[in-house]
């Protein structure tokens, strides 16, 4: 299958209220293309006169003598409100339904041909009161999702609020409970600090927190880290946020020393994070070189359960990180160093936590720009992860490209570009790749077409030998927001992209009563999808019995029990994920060595040092001979144990 040609990208306005009439104009300047750069004003005599827009409706209410007078962009910006005010461009929820129940009978169709012991297959589908363009598997199972108030429920528009200023820009965040299934009674509402943010407006709010960074603590608190105060493009939030997965609160802590929209998160050895990139608080096309780390240094690393790090705050880390676009991919391999994989390919650096420097590392080869794309650090057995694999965010190019001892060698393809798309590692080591689209907010019909090419719906598996099979499709097509989570149980939940779950919701402004947390009714704005990997049609799981309920030491031995020792060939810890915008630099591989069994006991040795696996919570699978996993228990690693 083919990709279609590029189309020109739309260029992003601002959201302006017109008089007294809420009509939403603003397409994120999320939407940009990490190649793109920020769009400039054309005044009178511009040479520029290519539209840069693609709804008839839109091209339909431009006026010639307006583009002659104005300049093209100034003239586009008229015809876009006058097709608002016309009411043009509503998304009738007969179209919603009716897209919905044929994405439906495709997929059985299509999946008929796939065999679930060989290529795995999608299961439950499910409302969820949340968009989920954040996701965090918490170590007490739970999933932590968060996003934003919609602003607009017509998928031909821009439903997250980045232009928008004051009290309708505000986040939302919900926890889902697995083991209460797949109900309204599964859902908990955790309402982010609420606050007046420095917007000039005075208006308080649950903290705009969406588009931010986060990595885990080794406590099992996820630390967020910026948002969007909105206007200007997208302005960035000093936010420093914890989330305590013990009690279920969120702890606003001070401001970060600059603003930071599409910032990335890693966690280090030493269990210290450390923030990089995202646009500042003056707006879109100020991309801030500033590296910060939390805790600050003078402050303690949280540890245990209570170690609530209220407070507390961050520090400026003496290198800069100059990455000029957002989201870079961070890993802290099995070095101690934190590898920064820019999106140019000249932005790739290396990070010394410790003497707190950067060095730069050779250019991608590829030569190309890459937009939100997957990349994973890849299992290399008991000493940690010391490589990784680059595969996504090239909508034109299927390539993958490995990075191990300081240089770039060519892995083996994907059957096809796509951005937006999601890796995750499994627990037999292999990757899952789901989700993707042509561009952002583009599914291979323009942007703000809904319709998607069905190849972006159809995942891709790797195997142990580094070759790609594509696979069952999914329900939705998921693009830009979407994300994948490796549950304890190795089933895979799929959720994210605001647009396409709008674009299929049968019944978009629908509310349900009794979610704990709300006061009050609450929308069903978003969906998950479970996809059972082919491991669980492959034959019997290990049953793992009992597992540390202390913190294991690095390198100790520490004892499990398993009610089918005969099953149980190896044991692996998998990191939990904590993603957004197809970054994920958190899920790690560790294989642990058996040592010794005696009856129903298993020996099994912890990673040898922070560095093959830095201090956290991590998922102890037992896996039988053929890589079926049994289903996890939490073990925490600590250099204090």
């Amino acid at each position: 299958m083919s990709l279609s040609p590029p189309r020109p990208q739309p260029r992003r306005r601002a959201r302006r209220r017109l008089s007294g009439t809420a009509v939403v104009l603003a397409v994120t300047a999320g939407s940009l293309l990490g190649t793109a750069a920020p769009a400039l004003a054309h005044g009178p005599g511009s040479d520029d006169l290519t539209p840069h827009v693609d709804s008839p409706r839109v091209m339909a209410e431009l006026r010639q003598d307006e583009v002659a007078a104005l300049g093209q962009e100034h003239a586009e910006e008229h015809a876009r409100m006058r097709a608002a005010v016309r009411g043009i461009g509503d998304y009738p929820q007969t179209t919603r339904t009716n897209r919905y129940n044929a994405l439906t009978a495709s997929q059985a169709d299509h999946n008929r041909a796939f065999d679930p012991a060989t290529f795995g297959a999608f299961k439950d589908y499910f409302p969820s009161p949340d968009f989920g363009d954040h996701v965090a598997l918490l170590p007490t199972g739970k999933v932590l999702l968060f996003s934003f108030e919609r602003i607009e429920t017509n998928p031909e528009k821009e439903p997250a609020p980045t232009q928008t200023i004051g009290k309708e820009n505000a986040g939302r965040a919900f926890l889902w409970d697995p083991a209460k299934g797949t109900g309204k009674d599964a859902f908990k509402q955790v309402t982010p600090p609420v606050a007046d943010m420095p917007d000039g407006l005075g208006e308080q709010r649950p903290v705009p927190f969406f588009c931010s960074g986060h990595s885990f603590l080794p406590n099992g608190m996820l630390g967020v880290f910026g948002g969007n105060l909105g206007g200007n493009g997208g302005t960035g939030a000093k936010l420093s946020l914890i989330f305590d997965p013990w009690t279920e609160t969120w702890t606003r802590n001070p401001d970060m020393s600059v603003g930071r929209w599409y910032p990335s998160v890693v966690t280090g050895a030493d269990g210290r994070q450390l923030i990089m990139s995202g646009q500042s608080e003056l707006g879109y096309g100020t991309p801030t070189p500033v590296v910060e780390r939390f805790p600050a240094k003078n402050f303690a690393v949280p540890v245990k359960k209570t170690d609530l790090p209220a407070n507390t705050p961050v520090e400026r880390f003496r290198a800069d990180a100059p990455f000029s676009t957002d989201y870079p991919h961070l890993f802290s391999l099995n070095d101690g160093n934190v590898y920064g994989f820019g999106r140019t390919p000249n932005e790739q650096w290396k990070f010394d936590p410790v003497a707190e420097s950067r060095s730069d590392l050779t250019a991608r080869p590829d030569g190309r720009r890459r937009n939100y794309g997957s990349a994973v650090m890849l299992p290399s057995g008991v000493n940690g992860p010391d490589s990784a694999l680059v595969l996504g965010g090239d909508r034109d190019n299927p390539s993958t490209l490995r990075f191990s001892n300081g240089s770039w060698t060519a892995d083996k393809s994907r059957a096809f570009g796509r951005t937006q798309d999601d890796t995750v590692l499994l627990p037999n080591g292999r990757l899952l790749t789901v989700n993707g689209a042509y561009d952002i907010r583009d599914y291979g019909n323009g942007p703000y077409n809904p319709n998607a090419d069905l190849k972006y719906r159809q995942i891709e598996l790797r195997d142990d030998q580094g070759n790609w099979k594509l696979g069952p499709v999914q329900r939705l097509p998921r693009g830009y927001h979407s994300n994948a989570v490796v549950l304890p149980d190795g089933r895979v939940m799929v959720t994210g992209d605001e647009l396409q779950q709008l674009a299929n919701n049968t019944d978009v402004n629908g509310t349900v009563s009794g979610i704990p947390g709300t006061t009050g009714p609450t929308t069903m704005n978003g969906t998950i999808e479970i996809y059972e990997p082919p491991y669980l049609s492959q034959g019997d799981r290990p049953a793992l019995a009992n597992a540390p309920t202390t913190p294991v030491g690095y390198d100790k031995t520490f004892t499990v029990t398993s009610t089918t020792p005969g099953l149980a060939a190896k044991a692996v810890l998998l990191a939990p994920t904590t993603s957004t915008h197809s970054v994920n630099t958190s899920q790690r591989h560790i294989e642990l060595r058996l040592t010794s069994r005696a009856g129903n006991r298993l020996q099994l040795q912890a990673p040898p040092d922070a560095k093959a696996a830095p201090p956290g919570w991590y998922m102890l699978f037992l896996l039988s001979d053929q890589g079926v996993p049994s289903v996890a228990q939490w073990v925490q690693l600590s250099p204090t144990a």
